[in-house]
């Protein structure tokens, strides 16, 4: 109404406000208007400044570290300042105003333990060295974030000796496809190489993920005649 008061007039604007059901007499709105402002609009426009000086860029296009707090954080940095403001209010001013802090990205979990599959002992014993090539191999799967928010797995087989990577392979999904892939490439790498597999050599990763290194424990590993290892 304020908005269109010069124009059209307060008694026209509370008469076609009344035909759609908002029923506003024109002594009401005259009443609200020479009313002050209440305690709390008034403190609501001081925490509003104090929060725009901090989420708002200023003339440089800068703004504070402050910045990257979300209502709690920012809430407790007020309470540290001085300012008694409750925790509510500086929630409903940043919703208002769409201010928000830096929300941490979830992370992905990528190893979970089966309490059912099979646990092979611990033959490297964190003990993370080899004499010569092909002795040792350290075995994982990790993922990597997109440019576009989506991830990918990435299983890799290094060999210790080395320090390098001799088999890999990426996939959209945990399965144990991709992860027995990655070993495939590795054996078959090596053979390419003239290094044929020595008899004994031990294949190390963590305990067995759900869904994925069950089967390559029983299957995999042992085609290419590996020792399995685990260890946590």
């Amino acid at each position: 109404m304020d908005e269109r008061r010069e124009e059209f007039g307060v008694v026209p604007i509370c008469r076609a406000l009344a035909v759609h059901g908002v029923q506003i007499a024109p002594r009401t709105y005259w009443a609200h208007r020479s009313a002050a402002p209440s305690k709390r609009a008034l403190w609501d426009t001081t925490i509003t400044e104090i929060l725009a000086g901090i989420y708002e860029p200023d003339a440089k296009g800068k703004r504070p570290p402050e910045s990257l707090y979300g209502s709690l954080k920012m809430w407790a940095h007020l309470r540290r300042q001085g300012i008694p403001v409750a925790r509510c209010t500086v929630e409903r001013i940043m919703r208002y105003h769409n201010w928000r802090g830096v929300v941490r990205a979830t992370k992905v979990r990528t190893t979970i333990a089966d309490p059912a599959a099979e646990r092979a002992p611990d033959l490297v014993k964190r003990r993370f060295k080899a004499v010569r090539p092909d002795v040792l191999w350290v075995a994982d799967f990790t993922y990597v974030q997109l440019v576009c928010g989506r991830f990918v797995y990435t299983a890799f087989v290094i060999d210790v000796y080395a320090g390098v990577i001799v088999g890999w392979e990426c996939s959209n999904s945990k399965h144990a496809g991709f992860v027995e892939s990655a070993l495939r490439q590795a054996a078959v790498l090596r053979r390419r190489q003239g290094h044929a597999l020595p008899g004994g050599t031990i294949h190390h990763s963590d305990y067995a993920e759900v869904c994925v290194k069950p089967r390559i424990c029983g299957d995999g590993l042992r085609s290419w005649e590996l020792l399995v290892d685990f260890s946590a």
